[in-house]
């Protein structure tokens, strides 16, 4: 089959992979579209810690069942699905307790085995949910990170108040509407206007993160501080920052990623002075379903501003994306000779 291959760090082009054939239990795939997201780009960087080269990137997955393995029941060949990532060993404390997405042993379609740039990928039959009908194949593939939103909404107990969201990128994207479908008034941050402007589109009221941002907010919510705060830039001094910006008695949510070895300073006295929560947030987990009812419901307008590419252009797209980051709020390669 072919694929979009990268062999190294800033190294990408299509070529022949070996067209995969589904195990027992597993079904394939052949794709339609698969979105870009940061994880892709550090790849194509050699920042991503996991991956190993020759490598077929690509997590965020739809397409149509092709084929299906032995044992697997209720997927049939012609049913438009997407694939869930993120594969927990089942074995482990984590997926003992249901957080199979913090996995000791976590495998990721996309980067620990072959993912969606190419023809065809294949997943466990418990990775695959249907796309509901009126649900375009190019739209379903933001069901992985809205469902990375709703995530962090589920995480921070996101109800109908006042929520600060740190970071206007894909991700940040996908928390604003995320939290407005729970009935939070979002306020968004960002250092890009074209960011913040994308964020406007989506709903969110927006503010400059700047050295101000802190008495902004406190204006804002009448010296309380934010009900609730979402950290999704993977800035150091914004994760610290969110402590001065959370209301006494109200919840962290950090979902950016720092380096490994990256150190974190929380004022000590804070902690029992504002009874803060504090939790992470790390891709999704059982968040699928209620991510394609949100996408099919029309509660989500994100896929509105992303941008399409043809799959095999990707090389291209990678090398624009890679020069200039703030280019596209979103791209998604769509295989043009798929059905869409």
């Amino acid at each position: 089959m072919r694929a979009v291959i990268m062999n190294e760090p800033h190294e990408i082009h299509t070529g022949d992979w070996d067209t995969p054939r589904p195990g027992e239990g597993q079904v394939l795939v052949s794709v339609g579209a698969a979105g870009i997201c940061a994880g892709d780009m550090y790849i194509y960087q050699g920042k991503n810690p996991y991956a190993v080269y020759p490598v077929v990137a690509g997590h965020e997955i739809a397409g149509q069942v092709v084929e299906v393995g032995a044992g697997v029941t209720g997927i049939e060949p012609g049913m438009r699905v997407v694939v869930e990532p993120f594969i927990g060993c089942g074995h482990c404390y984590p997926c003992r307790v249901g957080k199979s997405n913090c996995c000791a042993n976590l495998r990721i379609i996309g980067v620990h085995m072959p993912g969606g740039y190419a023809d065809y990928v294949t997943a466990p039959a418990r990775n695959i949910h249907l796309i509901p009908d009126g649900l375009s194949t190019f739209d379903a593939t933001f069901t992985e990170p809205v469902a990375i939103g709703v995530q962090a909404c589920r995480r921070a107990e996101v109800g109908a108040e006042y929520v600060l969201i740190l970071g206007c990128g894909p991700i940040g994207l996908a928390l604003i509407e995320a939290a407005r479908a729970r009935g939070a008034t979002v306020v968004a941050t960002d250092v890009v206007e074209s960011r913040l402007e994308t964020a406007r589109q989506l709903g969110a009221e927006t503010l400059l993160a700047n050295e101000a941002l802190v008495e902004t907010i406190m204006a804002q919510t009448h010296g309380e501080g934010a009900p609730v705060v979402i950290e999704a830039t993977g800035n150091p001094r914004a994760m610290e920052q969110t402590v001065d910006l959370v209301a006494a008695g109200g919840r962290i949510c950090i979902v950016g990623l720092v380096k490994r070895g990256t150190m974190i300073n929380f004022p000590g006295l804070d902690f029992t002075r504002k009874e803060m929560t504090i939790v992470g947030s790390r891709a999704s987990v059982s968040c699928f379903p209620e991510a394609l009812e949100l996408l099919a419901s029309g509660h989500i307008h994100y896929p509105k501003v992303a941008t399409r590419f043809d799959l095999w252009d990707a090389p291209n797209v990678f090398r624009r994306l890679n020069e200039h980051p703030d280019a596209v709020q979103k791209g998604v390669l769509v295989r043009e000779s798929a059905t869409n």
